[in-house]
């Protein structure tokens, strides 16, 4: 689909999810690339995982903000408070919105489906009806990778079927699609939906394998390796993640008539993934290297000692794969970074952080 080019430079960008991590990263970017204009953050700081993060990376933000000419405001809030969600559109009137703002985790969704429902689907719905009511050029919002399910074709292609998710959190994520599809069609909204494969790095989600590993290890418990290492995901790095997001921003889906004339749905979807996907067990190795390094962990470290080979968890799938072949051809983009780099920077970044937590 053609795209329309969107300048933010004078103009106001919603992020939910922010202070998250993507929604984070992708703040600090926005601060440091736009020459004006009004960046607002929106999260509701919830428990799902320590608090403290999400605050060391909203200070993260807060510091870039007094360096930036940009401004930038926070409101502390549920994506599922309509009027507070229409207040904030009805003050800011932001031309782009970047919905972040989820309830991640796949294995969580089990235990607790009622978040979300209550996040991932009521909160979208609130952001499409105020994108509705408001002049917005461009919403781009946060798919998954997990909405392929158990999909054996691979790698996995956005004109794939994705009609059978074998979790709650998939099937809320392909919800969000097939709703800002409806929205795009009825209210000519340009929309883009991003489907994020595993993305890690510094200050990522504590629930995410690297950093619960990372946990474990330091503290000398034991990591379990699901499907007895049988896994291959699409790692993507958190630097990848934030270009692809950008370049997006940019570009929103061209608006145009069809030959009922009705519009033409601006909507489309993309994979964000690093393309080349690792094996569970290479991963692990490449992480236990890069902790040492670091000196998070010794250099004897007994590692075989403190693995345990078990089946696969209801929800996961064994293989992630990432076809961005449609993000490069409309956005000139392809992830680039590896997972040595990658796990490099999250180790040295984990040794400062945590080693400052316990100080």
């Amino acid at each position: 689909m053609s795209k329309t080019k969107i300048e933010l430079d004078n103009k106001t960008i919603l992020v939910t999810g922010s202070p998250g991590f993507i929604g984070a990263n992708l703040v600090l970017r926005l601060l440091g690339e736009m020459t004006s204009g009004t960046v607002v953050s929106f999260d509701s700081m919830n428990d799902y995982y320590d608090p403290k993060l999400k605050e060391y990376r909203l200070s993260l933000i807060e510091k870039a903000a007094e360096k930036s000419p940009v401004k930038h405001v926070f409101v502390r809030g549920n994506l599922a408070d309509k009027a507070l969600v229409d207040k904030v559109f009805a003050e800011y009137k932001p031309a782009v919105v970047v919905n972040l703002a989820a309830q991640a985790g796949v294995r969580y969704s089990i235990d607790h489906p009622d978040v979300y429902i209550e996040s991932n689907i009521i909160g979208f719905f609130n952001i499409l009806e105020a994108c509705r009511h408001n002049p917005v050029e461009h919403l781009v919002y946060a798919s998954s990778s997990s909405v392929y399910g158990g999909n054996k074709k691979v790698p996995f292609a956005v004109e794939d079927m994705v009609d059978n998710p074998v979790s709650l959190y998939a099937a809320t994520k392909k919800s969000n699609e097939l709703l800002a599809h409806s929205y795009s069609k009825l209210y000519n909204i340009p929309s883009t939906g991003l489907r994020f494969f595993t993305v890690y790095g510094p200050a990522g989600r504590p629930d995410m394998f690297y950093f619960s590993a990372t946990q474990k290890l330091e503290k000398g418990d034991t990591i379990q390796i699901f499907n007895y290492g049988n896994c291959k995901r699409d790692f993507t790095y958190i630097d990848d993640i934030v270009e692809g997001v950008y370049r997006v921003m940019l570009g929103a889906p061209e608006k145009a008539v069809g030959e009922d004339g009705l519009p033409v749905p601006p909507y489309d979807v993309y994979n964000i993934g690093g393309g080349t996907p690792e094996n569970l067990l290479d991963y692990i190795s490449t992480l236990q290297e890069e902790l040492v390094r670091a000196e998070v962990l010794p250099a004897d470290y007994d590692f075989e000692a403190h693995r345990e080979l078990v089946g696969m968890q209801p929800g996961d799938v064994p293989v992630t794969y990432a076809d961005s072949a449609a993000l490069e051809r409309d956005y000139g983009f392809t992830p680039k970074i590896g997972i040595r780099e990658g796990l490099r920077s999250f180790a040295e970044w984990y040794k400062e952080y945590c080693g400052g937590q316990k100080s």
